[in-house]
């Protein structure tokens, strides 16, 4: 990442490598980060809102939405400064979960590099990478591939 006078600036496109890894700092879920969820998105399923109902389901506590810990593995990514305005679309997404993520686990993640595909037309190039999110214990809880279009370094 490289700095400039209107602030941070991420990798082109050309400045990726294959097997490149990133990992990000870790976050702790709380009840809060929970609560907020559901508020926001009306996902008020009682395996995330209703401790009493989970004391008796085989998970035994309330579970973090999944959608919860993606969007947030997402923001723990964009906070590495690799995207920092050189990211140009986010393409596609798709994830397995793994394992649940519960109150008081801390997750972060690990992006490994895996192909690059040059699109002149687009203004850039298209990444697609291996993401790992892992709690605390380092247990893979999702996995699976992003895709982002990368732009082109500039020819000044």
């Amino acid at each position: 990442m490289q700095y400039t006078e209107n602030g941070p600036l991420g990798y082109y496109f050309e400045e990726i490598e294959i097997d490149q890894t990133m990992v990000t700092r870790g976050r702790t879920i709380t009840e809060t980060d929970i609560v907020q969820f559901a508020a926001l998105t009306g996902d008020y399923n009682p395996m995330h809102t209703n401790a009493e109902y989970m004391k008796n389901h085989p998970m035994g506590q309330r579970v973090a939405h999944g959608m919860l810990t993606l969007s947030y593995a997402v923001g723990q990514l964009y906070q590495l400064g690799f995207m920092e305005r050189t990211v140009l679309a986010f393409r596609g997404l798709e994830m397995k979960f793994s394992l649940p993520v519960f109150i008081g686990d801390t997750v972060h993640v690990r992006l490994t590099v895996k192909e690059k595909k040059e699109m002149k037309r687009l203004g850039g190039g298209n990444v697609i990478a291996e993401v790992k999110i892992l709690n605390q214990e380092g247990k893979t809880v999702q996995s699976g591939t992003m895709e982002l279009l990368l732009a082109s370094k500039p020819t000044s």
